[in-house]
């Protein structure tokens, strides 16, 4: 692992004390990646401490211009926190992940960092069917993490947008924060928090560090899987969706463009509550609530069309897999439904002639040798 570890005063005791039944640490995914070719270095842990409390006393929050955010189904989301803390956010709705502890949190970081984990009815039952919460309380805490029960008006008929609001719209819902991060509740943290926005945001001089994509370079190799894997049924949708963005300027990516890949992993998103950040992070909202929550297909037209432009460190996949380990979804019977019950579009939406207004977009990536696919993605 290529990481510089400084010794610091750890926390030494359990956040949390899990009962037996809850399984929070059931089904980890593997990594086979040993090494990273772009190592990550973290500075002292107490000047970090020194240098993000400065920060935060010195700078003006931009999330708190505008708190007129609410419309449509995310009118179930309050204003929740008015502190100045950065923010750790997450969320689990119809119970598809498990509450994890963050590991390797430094003596101070819980005075500076709020951890919130967004829930809805289905999942907090199980919380207290464990016995993990209270059903006589409104407020719960786990360990670090503050649950905070979404009301159950209004919300959006798939689970996955419902996450989309705390995901994208973290700056409203936290006004008054500088820094934050996204992880998704697949994920459980290994590296302190402050360590990594130091590192990967205020070292870089950026607004947003999130992860490349392990395998894929172009917006439209993620459609394709999208369709393919049945990560959202409704491939018709996606159709419209990527002739919409190829109709209106989407190009593949090339090494012309700033930026190492179109595709990123965006289960962890770092960002610093800039002006750009915050556009583009509401820019992606607008998308996401008008095609799908498949948050990866509009982050590259989002991304190169808005002005002013964000600068974004995506870091390398082995980065990634050594701050957070990954889980497995729960298991249910059935499965989980990712999407509506739809008509599904013919598999050859992207052959050659069918797609007129992407054709353009698909002769340059057929070009590159580092597209490689298959036509039959969508059967």
């Amino acid at each position: 692992m290529h990481f510089q570890i400084i010794p610091f005063d750890p926390l030494q005791s359990p956040l949390f004390s899990y009962p037996s039944t809850y399984g929070e640490h059931k089904h980890a995914i593997p990594t086979t990646r040993s090494s990273c070719d772009s190592p990550v270095f973290f500075s002292d842990y107490w000047d970090v401490v020194k240098d993000m409390h400065r920060l935060l006393e010195n700078s003006t929050s931009l999330g708190a211009r505008s708190l007129r955010y609410i419309q449509g189904n995310a009118e179930s989301f309050d204003r929740i926190a008015m502190e100045s803390c950065d923010v750790v956010a997450s969320a689990i709705f119809n119970d598809h992940d498990k509450i994890r502890q963050p590991r390797g949190l430094g003596s101070q970081t819980l005075d500076y960092v709020c951890f919130f984990m967004f829930v809805d009815d289905v999942t907090l039952k199980t919380l207290h069917f464990h016995k993990m919460t209270s059903r006589e309380s409104e407020e719960h805490k786990i360990g670090a993490w503050r649950v905070v029960k979404v009301a159950s008006e209004h919300l959006y008929e798939n689970a996955a947008m419902n996450g989309v609001i705390p995901k994208y719209l973290v700056h409203r819902l936290f006004p008054n924060s500088k820094y934050s991060i996204w992880i998704d509740a697949k994920l459980q943290l290994v590296i302190d928090p402050l360590l990594l926005i130091h590192s990967l945001v205020v070292k870089e001089n950026v607004d947003m560090a999130l992860s490349r994509h392990p395998y894929f370079l172009h917006t439209m190799e993620e459609a394709m899987a999208t369709g393919r894997w049945k990560k959202w049924w409704d491939v018709n949708g996606l159709k419209v969706q990527m002739e919409t963005y190829c109709d209106n300027g989407l190009e593949p990516w090339s090494s012309n463009k700033p930026y190492p890949t179109d595709v990123p992993d965006s289960a962890l998103i770092l960002r610093k509550h800039s002006a750009a950040n915050n556009h583009f992070s509401c820019l992606m909202f607008n998308e996401l609530e008008a095609f799908n929550p498949r948050d990866q297909l509009p982050f590259a037209y989002v991304r190169d069309k808005m002005n002013p432009k964000l600068n974004i460190n995506m870091f390398v996949v082995e980065v990634f897999e050594q701050v957070a380990v990954e889980y497995r979804h729960n298991l249910k019977q059935g499965g989980v439904g990712v999407g509506p019950k739809v008509n599904m579009a013919t598999s050859d939406w992207l052959a050659k002639g069918s797609s007129r207004k992407c054709e353009g977009y698909l002769l340059k990536m057929w070009g590159n040798p580092t597209a490689d696919f298959c036509l039959s993605s969508f059967n």
